[in-house]
């Protein structure tokens, strides 16, 4: 698992004739930091700065509407009672064992019809509708919250919402990190939505900018596509490695450890 990276990392620094022909040594001849340089520049006037305040963007307010929606969802379903309370459990856990590749058409249809292409919209607004998975995590976590306490807010004259702001959502901040972490690495690695949606190379995050090295002008550019993709883990390593503690409490409190 970690040969891999250590292979992408050591061909980054390597000169563009030895990537491949050196392919099974770590160890370049010399170290060649211009790779980082030279694919920083990017294409046609549009640098990588920008392709990663693209991915931030998407990235940050996704994971926001996310978590916040899916939380209040899940509130809803483990707290309250109302008619065909299990009829939407069911629907929300039937969509959550839906194929993807199934929504692509209908979704793509409807959004052009929204006039919402080679716009963001695509990728941030359905977030802010509940993810069956973060719904499904916080609900069980919220189920080991004793309901005394909502009772005894409600005595205290807490509404539901009130309930919800003061009393569970300080007591499930370890799922809701969690579904933000796992939020957070699955809008950053996400290729296709972007590849459907987005046809502005001004508009592209990370993970499609790294196609266009693959684009017949910068073609023998492996040292700059392999230094870029190095820079697009440090996100992702950097969130993991500050907020591990809580992926493994909010996961085993849910009750989801294998």
């Amino acid at each position: 698992m970690t040969y891999p990276i250590l292979w992408l990392v050591a061909s980054s620094l390597k000169p563009n004739h030895e990537i491949f022909t050196t392919a099974y040594s770590l160890i370049p001849s010399r170290l060649e930091f211009s790779n980082y340089a030279t694919g920083w520049k990017g294409f046609a006037g549009t640098t990588f700065g920008t392709f990663f305040k693209n991915s931030f963007i998407i990235v940050i307010i996704s994971t926001i509407g996310a978590v916040a929606s899916s939380a209040l969802v899940a509130f809803g379903l483990a707290r309250t009672k109302f008619f065909g309370q299990q009829f939407w459990f069911a629907c929300m856990m039937i969509t959550m064992m839906l194929p993807h590749d199934v929504v692509i058409v209908p979704q793509y249809v409807m959004f052009a019809k929204f006039g919402w292409l080679s716009s963001f919209k695509p990728l941030i607004v359905p977030q802010f509708f509940g993810i069956p998975f973060f719904i499904f995590l916080i609900m069980q976590f919220i189920r080991t919250i004793p309901k005394e306490l909502d009772e005894a807010a409600k005595i205290d004259g807490c509404s539901k919402y009130g309930i919800f702001f003061r009393i569970v959502v300080p007591l499930i901040v370890p799922a809701l990190i969690t579904c933000s972490i796992f939020s957070f690495y699955w809008r950053w690695d996400d290729f296709i939505n972007p590849l459907i949606y987005l046809n502005n190379p001004e508009k592209y995050p990370v993970s499609l900018a790294l196609k266009l090295f693959l684009d017949g002008e910068s073609l023998n550019n492996w040292g700059g596509m392999f230094a870029m993709a190095t820079l697009s883990l440090l996100p992702v390593v950097i969130v993991f490695f500050i907020f591990q503690k809580y992926i493994v409490e909010g996961i085993s409190t849910t009750g989801l450890k294998g």
